[in-house]
């Protein structure tokens, strides 16, 4: 934690991580309206090979497409999608997030927009069922 937010916390740790998660929603509040023209495609395929997904996630520079935090987002929208069939990027983005239902999905997306301080954006995707 930085110093600033646990001496405007007065100690109280709970109250600095909320200081800082309220910086990082502002971060992002800032970066939303940056055009996003980088980015790439992730894929899943369930092993059952009856569901498989594909997940358009863009983001401002090749630099952010490439990093970790940016390729784990996409696995884990992958598998959300694969899991909860979303209808539209609206929906998939408002559900609660399948590893954590205490955080939504949107929440995912903000929490590497203020890690890499890049606008990061779920394009589009595709889910395709054997059946349905």
């Amino acid at each position: 934690m930085r110093v600033k937010q646990v001496l405007e916390a007065e100690g109280d740790e709970a109250k600095a991580l909320a200081i800082l998660k309220k910086e990082g929603f502002e971060k992002v509040a800032k970066r939303e309206g940056r055009e996003t023209t980088a980015g790439m495609v992730f894929s899943y395929t369930h092993h059952s090979g009856k569901v498989a997904v594909l997940v358009e996630l863009l983001s401002e520079t090749d630099f952010v497409a490439r990093n970790e935090l940016f390729s784990e987002l996409g696995k884990n929208l992958c598998l959300q999608i694969t899991s909860m069939a979303p209808v539209d990027v609206k929906d998939l983005l408002d559900q609660e997030f399948i590893k954590d239902p205490s955080q939504k999905v949107n929440d995912l997306v903000a929490s590497v927009i203020a890690k890499t301080g890049e606008n990061v954006k779920v394009s589009r995707f595709s889910r395709l069922e054997i059946g349905k």
